[in-house]
């Protein structure tokens, strides 16, 4: 497990040195599957594409559904399924993303979103050369995770807690979930949003557009 995190860290390193060169800003947003994320990118490119030049990063194992949901918004796009020579890995590495690079055009883009593959536990413990970490939470996976997979939470930047449009039909307890976010990462940053209605949506544009 050393030798495999020491490879990925200093591809990692190599990752960042080509996004620094090119002066892009590059986030790694992670979640559960089905938290949100595509839904959340969709949102995000209708909001910012005509402003900023944004590249995505579509990792899944299989298909290219949400790169599909992805196009027409503006953005450069380039998948990444694992189970395509890379052993149809729960998360994405940065040997992965360092392959896909070259679909990308670094140099004329601003920003570059990862979506990694919706898993809780794997994606947190592989850089790919992020500036930033950002993750999706949705209310429906219940108030405890963040005890039941801290190291996910605590390798974040940010929490966008998601689905929020659902809390008047859940027993979802959110102070219970701040409670036990604050207990295993005291400090991070936590936004209420919902994709779907696009509520709370802007500040998260706003965070993306904070100088890394």
């Amino acid at each position: 497990m050393e030798r495999i995190l020491g490879e990925n860290e200093r591809a990692a390193a190599a990752n960042r040195a080509a996004f620094d060169a090119a002066g892009v800003a590059v986030v790694n947003l992670m979640s559960a599957p089905g938290a949100g994320k595509t839904t959340l990118l969709v949102e995000t490119l209708r909001r910012l594409a005509a402003q900023r030049r944004i590249g995505i990063i579509e990792g899944d194992i299989e298909t290219s559904i949400d790169a599909d949901r992805l196009a027409g918004f503006g953005a450069s796009i380039a998948l990444l399924n694992t189970g395509d020579g890379f052993g149809g890995e729960c998360h994405l590495d940065a040997p992965m993303v360092a392959s896909v690079l070259p679909r990308l055009p670094l140099a004329e883009l601003d920003l570059v979103i990862v979506e990694n593959v919706g898993n809780l536990v794997c994606p947190a413990e592989f850089t790919v050369g992020e500036h930033r970490r950002a993750m999706v939470y949705a209310v429906t996976e219940g108030e405890e995770k963040p005890l039941k997979y801290p190291v996910m939470f605590r390798s974040t930047d940010l929490v966008l807690v998601n689905k929020t449009d659902l809390l008047p039909h859940l027993d979802f307890d959110l102070a219970a979930f701040r409670r036990n976010l604050e207990m295993v990462r005291p400090g991070v940053e936590v936004l209420e949003i919902s994709a779907r209605t696009g509520t709370g949506v802007q500040a998260w544009c706003d965070w993306l557009d904070r100088p890394v």
